[in-house]
């Protein structure tokens, strides 16, 4: 796994993914990684804890190692940057994962947001923006955000978005 991402973030090359999406494992781990980042990047900065929560959350998800994570989230914050590059992340998602994939694809994003205990009103832009490119309900969205509030021990109704 390693050698493959490494060769992915070298050369450009992966391993692809069975199925008819087109789409490497690894361009889709990169993709998500993305993601997080720019939910991470939002508030004009990336706090340690929000970084280690985005490593954190791409291991469990994918199954990597802490040096696998580490280079995917390294490749992720490399490709990222602005509203242009999130919108062809989202489509990459979006061919790749199924629902049930991307509403735990949103509830990441949702833990990553608030890992700082607060929501910015750009991060919740960003939220909304995300949750519709990758096809999730505001139904399924607003449960993925409750059930990431819980992990931070953030009460659904004192949470709002504060203005950052």
């Amino acid at each position: 796994m390693l050698n493959r991402i490494r060769s992915f973030l070298i050369e450009g090359e992966a391993e692809t993914r069975s199925g008819e999406d087109g789409h490497s494992l690894d361009e889709l781990q990169v993709a998500a990684a993305a993601l997080l980042m720019e939910a991470a990047r939002m508030d004009d900065s990336i706090d340690p804890d929000e970084r280690d929560r985005i490593e954190a959350l791409v291991r469990w998800r994918f199954g990597l190692t802490e040096e696998e994570a580490a280079l995917v989230v390294a490749e992720a914050e490399r490709v990222s940057h602005g509203a242009t590059q999130w919108h062809g992340f989202a489509e990459t998602i979006r061919a790749g994962f199924d629902d049930r994939e991307r509403v735990r694809l949103l509830e990441m994003l949702w833990d990553v947001v608030y890992a700082d205990g607060r929501l910015h009103d750009l991060e919740a832009s960003l939220m909304r923006r995300v949750a519709g490119l990758l096809y999730v309900s505001d139904q399924d969205s607003g449960a993925a955000r409750k059930r990431a509030m819980a992990r931070h021990g953030l009460d659904p109704g004192e949470a709002g978005s504060n203005g950052g």
